[in-house]
């Protein structure tokens, strides 16, 4: 009776962990770096996943000295290329802690009324910087930034970097 009992466990056991839960994503990505763009020693890169509900999640890392301390750096999906003075704000991206130099945001409806699916963030005409803070002269610092989609970043030049409008 008892190793009846066991088997019943152990099958009920099996069957439970054979059901997977749905996937999030599509398995489809992109990558963009993003590279220094001011003083400080910050570097990085942009990872676009799609999601299986056909929206698009932005993951933001950049490599370099982290924080203790509770601060975040702005980051901005913009549109044009990163050498494009006052580029509009397509998106206001989620922060980038400075304790471990990420983030995620779920890219929604962009400042003009359209939404990207994956096929159009390839072809996108765009950029991401992350800003130093969010006003004051140190919004003037862009800590990292690269185009992406159709705008190839080979040969990027750190003092073409243009300052960007807050404008969204």
């Amino acid at each position: 009776m008892k190793k009846l009992i066991l088997g019943l466990v152990v099958m009920a056991g099996l069957w439970s962990c054979s059901e997977q839960e749905p996937d999030l994503y599509t398995g489809r990505q992109l990558e963009f770096q993003l590279f220094k763009s001011s003083d400080y020693d910050f570097d990085g890169n942009l990872v676009v996943k799609e999601l299986a509900d056909g929206n698009l999640e932005l993951s933001l890392r950049m490599d370099g000295s982290k924080s203790n301390t509770d601060y975040s750096f702005p980051a901005h999906l913009h549109f044009g290329s990163y050498d494009q003075a006052d580029s509009p704000i397509a998106f206001i991206l989620s922060p980038v802690s400075a304790r471990n130099l990420s983030s995620v945001t779920q890219l929604g409806q962009l400042s003009d009324g359209s939404r990207l699916t994956f096929e159009e963030m390839s072809q996108f005409d765009g950029h991401v910087k992350i800003h130093l803070a969010n006003e004051g002269p140190d919004y003037e610092v862009i800590l990292v930034a690269g185009n992406i989609g159709i705008n190839p970043s080979a040969g990027f030049d750190a003092q073409k970097v243009a300052i960007c409008g807050k404008e969204f």
